[in-house]
């Protein structure tokens, strides 16, 4: 059945059907087109454009496809152009002809804008979910990580010593930020389009405000030719995704570097890694890899969604279906990466040891030595000379700077004195960074007790 034909003498061509036809992946929508009919309906009557008899025997037909469906007694028939000429024709085949009065006072245009909106609005708390899911998890590890002392990095060179805590934290910071922006966007698309018709509205008396009510709106769009060509909050959905497989990108990077046997820092655990055919020794970090790799599948459906949209000239044009496909596959992909993902980062174990060790290595501390030397009076440009040349000794020596002579020290400046092994140990260096943000254990406390009050409100 089509929704239209009434103006055309000939049938279509076959190719051109299948090529126009949207009914594969459109059919996602049939709760939220069912809703958004019940909806509309329900607002019909109240207007008195409906009888209460034909509303109760519309919502009643279209409560049993949805149950149908639900329940696999009833299969969409994909001969169908799309979700709503499937739903309508269903809907007339089980309640007659007040069946055709379904899409009374609305155009496709504002149907599949209601949609879009309501699937994108479903899936934007899905995907929130899963963020939680992985801010909870890092908070686990977190708190029970505070004292567990690793190299930071710049440059993928060591830089400073710091905690697992802290280095956690940050990618905790990026998935918080990825929370709040699903919220902003949620709070500026939630508003209902329906009602619009193709482009200019309609002369039927219809209270959009009321179907907004009806289906957990804000309220209406304020302009009926931008309802039904809008894709705005598509595009940030799609940019907030790529925006989260990108922090999940970079997190994987890291586990697969520390999967490795020149770090050692983590063990993946079985369930989450794969073998290799020839070399039974290996084990390998194959998830993390592929959410890597499927990052650049998310960014191509945003590049793909603003390309679609560049050049379109007001109001609704056909170049909109292309919106599902990509929003669908990239949905999909995210919310399956944070899945694995967060369960990856459950299973994984952490060679504390091998991390502490990595964190004495690599001159670490020769920013502390040389706020040694700053608190002994000596100008901060002067210290990082001295240590500067104090590293290079080491080199040449081949050892670390805790493992000179206290004579070896005052070769280079006269304010050394034996308290240095302390101010430049490890723990030190980590523990006396208490300024907020920082690893010390005040700091990365007080950061863990604010995380579980946000957590509570997520």
């Amino acid at each position: 059945m089509k929704l239209w034909g009434g103006r055309f003498t000939e049938e279509t061509n076959d190719l051109v059907n299948a090529f126009n036809a949207s009914i594969s992946f459109d059919k996602r929508f049939y709760k939220q087109d069912i809703t958004g009919s019940i909806a509309h309906v329900t607002m019909l009557c109240k207007q008195g454009i409906l009888t209460e008899e034909e509303r109760d025997s519309i919502i009643k037909g279209l409560e049993s496809i949805l149950a149908d469906i639900d329940s696999g007694a009833l299969e969409i028939d994909d001969s169908c152009e799309d979700i709503h000429s499937f739903v309508e024709a269903e809907l007339t085949s089980r309640v007659g002809e007040c069946g055709k009065k379904l899409h009374t006072g609305r155009s496709r245009n504002d149907q599949v804008a209601l949609d879009m909106r309501l699937y994108t609005r479903d899936e934007i708390i899905e995907t929130g979910n899963c963020i939680k899911g992985v801010l909870v998890t890092l908070q686990r590890i977190m708190r029970e990580n505070t004292e567990t002392y690793m190299p930071g990095f710049t440059h993928l060179q060591k830089a400073q010593p710091l905690t697992l805590a802290h280095h956690f934290a940050a990618y905790f910071e990026m998935f918080l930020r990825d929370y709040s922006r699903l919220s902003d966007l949620y709070e500026r698309m939630n508003y209902c389009p329906l009602g619009a018709g193709a482009l200019a509205g309609t002369t039927y008396p219809l209270d959009r405000s009321y179907v907004a009510k009806l289906l957990g709106f804000e309220g209406e769009t304020r302009n009926s030719m931008d309802s039904v060509s809008d894709r705005d909050y598509v595009v940030e959905f799609l940019s907030d995704l790529s925006i989260i497989m990108m922090h999940l990108s970079r997190f994987c990077e890291e586990i697969i570097i520390w999967n490795t046997d020149e770090y050692r820092f983590i063990e993946l655990d079985d369930t989450y890694s794969t073998g290799s055919s020839i070399m039974p020794q290996k084990k390998n970090p194959d998830i993390a890899e592929l959410i890597r790799g499927k990052t650049g599948r998310v960014y191509g459906a945003l590049v793909s969604m603003l390309t679609v949209l560049k050049g379109l000239p007001l109001a609704y044009n056909k170049d909109m279906q292309e919106d599902k496909e990509l929003t669908f596959d990239a949905i999909d992909t995210a919310k399956g990466c944070l899945t694995l993902f967060n369960g990856m980062l459950e299973a994984m174990k952490f060679n504390r040891e091998r991390m502490a060790k990595s964190a004495l290595g690599g001159f670490t501390n020769a920013t502390d030595a040389a706020d040694y030397l700053v608190k002994k009076g000596i100008p901060f440009r002067d210290a990082h000379g001295i240590i500067g040349r104090l590293v290079l000794y080491c080199i040449e020596k081949g050892c670390a700077l805790d493992d000179l002579a206290p004579k070896e020290f005052k070769q280079f400046s006269e304010a050394f004195d034996t308290d240095i092994y302390d101010a430049i140990s490890l723990e030190t260096c980590v523990k006396k960074r208490n300024t907020a943000g920082a690893p010390g254990p005040e700091a990365i406390n007080r950061y863990l007790d604010s995380n579980d009050i946000i957590l509570s409100k997520l």
